[in-house]
């Protein structure tokens, strides 16, 4: 039994990562935009360093677990932006890793309304282990489309816009415009990456001096899946600590929560718990972010980024 879930497994990841949402999924995304939108370089003003791990499904062997880590900062007068994003993402016999450099031009419409044009250009090597397979109790698989691996380098380039000022943003974006093939043979034609194409938007509503409220959403489009959409809550208490709650669809209720431990340094923890029959096999699914910043002056007490 345990070979037969282990196979069924390995099956659906092959084609989750062919056929449906192939980038890695955040539930603290509005925490961390820059892994989905290239505009967002250097919107915060000062130079930030973001590291992310993500653990799905707890206990679920196969089951995916990403990690990243993003630096980006502001330029010339925070007329532009810079950054750099690294990653890891394993789910089943499937490891990408990569990185991107993203860009950013912010335009000043108004005092406080600002409008930045992003691109990002990297790479990442895709790996499938599709010989570890096992499709019998021999350890053989028989099968030729599990015959040989795939090791590929595809390049790639991803765009987007973001509108923002103190209190609200919006943002449209394509991570990766290019869709590579993911097998050298190309056997199935649907083995190749696909654009996935996200709208985020959020805002701050100040209820009184001490507390603050933050709902925000996220709509993912891909080819081949159906349209996501995450809506989340968010209490902010005296600019330090957040809790909050997150809906995704046709996946799981999410937990949040994050706090200023002091100006620079930063801590969140989202907990999934996912309401589909996997729940009877794993624990739940947990991500840590971490976000240290420089350049943290007075000005910037006065008026926070909650962005």
């Amino acid at each position: 039994m345990k070979k037969i879930c282990l196979v069924i497994f390995s099956f659906i990841s092959i084609l989750q990562v062919a056929n449906a949402q192939q980038d890695a999924l955040f539930s603290q995304y509005m925490f961390n935009t820059m892994l989905i939108n290239p505009a967002y370089a250097g919107s915060r003003d000062i130079v930030s360093l973001n590291a992310l791990y993500r653990k799905q499904w707890l206990n679920l062997k196969g089951a995916p677990e990403t990690m990243t880590f993003s630096a980006d900062m502001p330029m010339r007068n925070e007329s532009m932006g810079i950054g750099l994003a690294v990653f890891n993402d394993r789910i089943g016999i499937v490891n990408n890793t990569g990185f991107y450099v993203n860009y950013a031009y912010r335009a000043r419409l108004n005092n406080n309304l600002l409008l930045s044009m992003g691109l990002s250009a990297g790479a990442s090597n895709y790996q499938a282990r599709y010989s570890s397979v096992i499709l019998d109790e021999t350890g053989n698989s028989g099968d030729i489309a599990f015959s040989t691996d795939a090791n590929r380098i595809l390049p790639n380039l991803g765009a987007g816009l973001y509108l923002n000022n103190d209190k609200f943003y919006v943002g449209i974006s394509v991570p990766h415009l290019l869709n590579n093939k993911l097998n050298e043979k190309n056997i199935y034609k649907t083995a190749r990456q696909y654009r996935h194409y996200f709208l985020i938007a959020g805002y701050v509503f100040t209820i009184n001096h001490y507390l603050k409220f933050k709902p925000s959403t996220l709509v993912k489009q891909v080819y081949g899946a159906p349209i996501q959409m995450d809506l989340n809550a968010n209490l902010w208490f005296h600019d330090r600590i957040g809790i909050g709650v997150s809906y995704r669809s046709l996946d799981a209720p999410v937990i949040l929560a994050e706090v200023q431990l002091f100006e620079q340094l930063r801590l969140g923890y989202a907990f999934d718990y996912s309401h589909s029959r996997i729940r009877n096999y794993n624990a739940g699914t947990h991500e840590l972010l971490l976000r240290y910043e420089f350049g943290y002056d007075k000005a910037k007490m006065i008026t926070p980024r909650y962005f």
